[in-house]
C-alpha cells in the first residue's frame, strides 16, 4: 500500500451504530444452537447455555486457530480487529468460522487504551454494550471476589479459628476501574466493632483469581471445586487456608453460576462471536474462556481465538495453561505484525501512548522494518516450539509503504512462515481473505502438538524452561523471598501445577527496555504467588502492576451522553 493513499473510514462507533444486526437466533443457528439453548439480554446479547456443549458433542470438531502477536507497541497492533476480520473472511471463502473473545474490562476503556471490539469494518457488535457491562459478569467476579475478601476479615474479627497470618493473607479486593490510590490500604480502621486492622489493597478485576477460575473452569462443577481450592493465606505454620475451609465457596459459586454461561454477539458480517471472561494479560493467563470454546468448537469449520499480548506471553499461556485445562489443541497459529512495531523494534524509536508517532518512524524504510526483524523471527520460533504451524498476518496501515511490507513477507518466509497482507480495519473480511487462504492451509498441515515444559517437572525447571525456550535467557536467579515462596508450594503439593509467569509485554524479556529479541540475559523471580483455584503458581519479574492508573488525559474525561441520550467518545 502506497503511502499517501487516503482510506477515509468513519469512527468505531459510528460504523457500528450504522450497522443492522441480524437477529441472534439466526446468529446461533448458524451454529447449530437452537432457541432454546439461548438466553435472550434484550434484542442484541444472548446468554449460551451450558447444555449446548453436551448437545453438540456429537458434531464434527473445528480447526483451531489462536490469533497473537509480535511484542506489541504501547497502541496496540490490531490483534482482535484481526482476529475479527479473519472470522469475517472465512465466509467469503465458503467457511463457517466462530469467534471467541474475552470480554474487555472497563478499566482500559475508561483509561487509555479504549475499547476492545475490533475496529473499522472488524467490529464486534453492538461495540457499546462489548465495552460497557455486557451482560454482568465481571460484576458477578468483583461480587464473588469481594465476598471472600468480606469473609475472610470477618473471620479474623470472629476470633481467627483458622490462624491465619494477619502478614501472610494474600486476598485483596477488587474493582473494575484504574484507580493507583487503591493499590495499598488499610483496613479495619475505627472502632473495634469495625474489624482487625490490617494492610490490603485492590487489583483491577480482571486481575482477579476468580476471573482465572472463570476463563479455566470446564462445567459449573469445576467452577464449584476451583473456588474452594482458592488460598486466601496461610496460618502461622505456612499452612494454606482455602476459600472452602471458610465456607465461602459455595455462595462464591452461586454468584458466579449465571456468569459461567457464554455470551453471544456477532461482527459486522454476521459472524458469530462468543465473549466470555477476560482475565489479565499480565498476571493472568490472558485468554478467553474454555467453556466458550468447547460450544464454538462444535459450532463451525474453524473456531478462532485470541491470546493476550505477545506470542511470548497469550500464546504461550494458551499453549501451556488453557490447552492442558481444555484438552484441546490448535492447528495454526496467527502472528499479527505491523510495520510500525518492527521499526519500534529496531531500537530507533520510542513510541508513547497518547503521544503523536514520531515522523521518522512513518517515512519509508524497510530497513528499519529489517533491523527489527529479530523479534518477528523469535516469535514465530516460539510458536513453533510447541509444533504449531504460524501464519504472519501483517496488519497493514495507510501510512504504510508496499516495500515495508515486502520486507516483513522476505522476513516470515526465510523462517518458513506463511504470509498475508491484511485490509480488514478498511475493507471488513475481503481485505482478509488471503490471510484466510494461509490459515486454511495451515490447518491442512498436520500437527504435533508439544508443551514448553512437562507437568512432573519442579517449578524451577518450568520457569527455567520457558524463560529460556520462549524469552531468550541464559539464566534465571531467584530473590530470598521467591526461593521461600516456591519451596512453600512444592511443600503444600502445588508443585505440579503450570507456570504463568507474570512480567511486561512490551519486551520478550522481563525488561520493558530491551527490544527485538534479547539473548543472554537474566531474568530475576523476586516474588511468586499461587493461584491454586485457577490452577497455576505466577513467578513475578520486574515491577508488574496490577491496578493500573489513569493517565493526564484518560478516556473517561471525553466519554459523555450527547444531547439525544447517545454515547459520545467511546472508541
Amino acid at each position: 500500500m502506497p503511502r499517501g493513499v487516503t482510506v477515509s473510514v468513519p469512527s468505531d462507533l459510528d460504523i457500528a451504530r450504522a450497522a443492522t444486526l441480524a437477529p441472534l437466533t439466526d446468529i446461533a443457528a448458524q451454529m447449530g444452537i437452537g432457541p432454546h439453548l439461548l438466553e435472550q439480554h434484550g434484542d442484541e446479547l444472548a446468554k449460551i447455555r451450558l447444555e449446548a456443549i453436551d448437545e453438540l458433542s456429537d458434531r464434527p470438531a473445528a480447526k483451531y486457530v489462536v490469533v497473537t502477536a509480535i511484542t506489541p507497541t504501547p497502541l496496540g497492533e490490531g490483534k482482535t480487529t484481526t482476529t475479527v476480520g479473519l472470522g469475517q473472511a472465512m465466509k467469503h471463502l465458503g467457511k463457517r468460522a466462530v469467534i471467541s473473545l474475552r470480554q474487555p474490562s472497563m478499566g482500559p476503556t475508561f483509561g487509555i487504551k479504549g475499547g476492545a471490539a475490533g475496529g473499522g469494518y472488524s467490529q464486534v457488535i453492538p461495540m457499546e454494550l462489548l465495552n460497557l457491562h455486557l451482560t454482568g459478569d465481571f460484576h458477578a467476579v468483583t461480587a464473588a471476589h469481594n465476598l471472600l475478601a468480606a469473609m475472610v476479615d470477618n473471620h479474623l474479627h470472629q476470633g481467627n479459628a483458622l490462624g491465619l497470618s494477619l502478614h501472610d493473607i494474600t486476598w485483596r479486593r477488587v474493582l473494575d476501574v484504574n484507580d493507583r490510590a487503591l493499590r495499598n490500604i488499610v483496613v479495619g480502621l475505627g472502632s473495634k466493632m469495625d474489624g482487625v486492622p490490617r494492610q490490603t489493597g485492590f487489583d483491577i478485576t480482571a486481575a482477579s483469581e476468580v476471573m482465572a477460575i472463570l476463563a479455566l473452569s470446564t462445567s459449573l462443577t469445576d467452577l464449584r471445586a476451583r473456588l474452594g481450592r482458592i488460598v486466601v493465606g496461610y496460618d502461622g505454620n505456612g499452612e494454606p487456608v482455602t476459600a472452602e475451609q471458610l465456607d465461602a465457596a459455595g455462595s462464591m459459586a452461586v454468584i458466579m453460576r449465571e456468569a459461567l454461561k457464554p455470551n453471544l454477539l456477532q461482527t459486522l458480517e454476521h459472524t458469530p462471536v462468543i465473549v466470555h471472561a477476560g482475565p489479565f494479560g499480565n498476571i493472568a493467563h490472558g485468554n478467553s474462556s474454555i467453556v466458550g470454546d468447547l460450544i464454538g468448537i462444535r459450532g463451525g469449520d474453524y473456531l478462532i481465538t485470541e491470546a493476550g499480548f505477545g506470542a511470548d506471553m497469550g500464546a504461550e499461556r494458551f499453549f501451556n495453561i488453557k490447552c492442558r485445562a481444555s484438552g484441546m489443541t490448535p492447528d495454526a497459529a496467527v502472528l499479527v505484525a505491523t510495520v510500525r512495531a518492527l521499526k519500534a523494534h529496531s531500537g530507533k524509536f520510542k513510541i508513547v501512548a497518547g503521544k503523536p508517532l514520531p515522523a521518522d518512524l512513518l517515512a519509508e524504510n524497510p530497513d528499519d522494518v529489517r533491523a527489527g526483524a529479530a523479534n518477528l523471527i523469535k516469535q514465530i520460533e516460539n510458536v513453533k516450539v510447541h509444533g504449531v504451524s504460524p501464519v504472519v498476518a501483517i496488519n497493514a496501515f495507510p501510512g504504510d509503504f508496499a516495500s515495508e511490507h515486502q520486507a516483513i513477507r522476505e522476513i516470515a518466509e526465510s523462517v518458513g512462515a506463511r504470509v498475508a497482507v491484511c485490509t480488514h480495519f478498511s475493507d471488513g473480511g475481503k481485505g482478509a481473505t488471503e490471510l484466510a487462504e494461509a490459515v486454511v492451509a495451515a490447518c491442512d498441515e498436520p500437527t504435533e502438538f508439544r508443551y514448553c515444559y512437562e507437568q512432573d517437572m519442579s517449578l524451577k525447571q518450568k520457569i527455567e524452561s520457558v524463560a529460556t525456550k520462549i524469552y531468550g535467557a541464559a539464566a534465571v536467579t531467584y530473590s530470598p523471598a521467591a526461593d521461600t515462596q516456591l519451596a512453600r508450594y512444592e511443600r503444600n503439593g502445588f508443585g505440579s501445577l503450570p507456570v504463568c509467569i507474570a512480567k511486561t509485554h512490551l519486551s520478550i524479556s522481563a525488561d520493558p527496555k530491551l527490544k527485538g529479541a534479547p539473548t543472554g540475559h537474566t531474568m530475576n523471580v523476586r516474588e511468586v504467588r499461587a493461584s491454586v483455584g485457577a490452577g497455576f503458581v505466577y513467578p513475578i519479574c520486574g515491577d508488574m502492576t496490577t491496578m493500573p492508573g489513569l493517565g493526564s488525559a484518560p478516556a473517561a474525561s471525553i466519554i459523555d451522553l450527547d444531547a439525544h441520550g447517545e454515547i459520545v467518545g467511546l472508541s
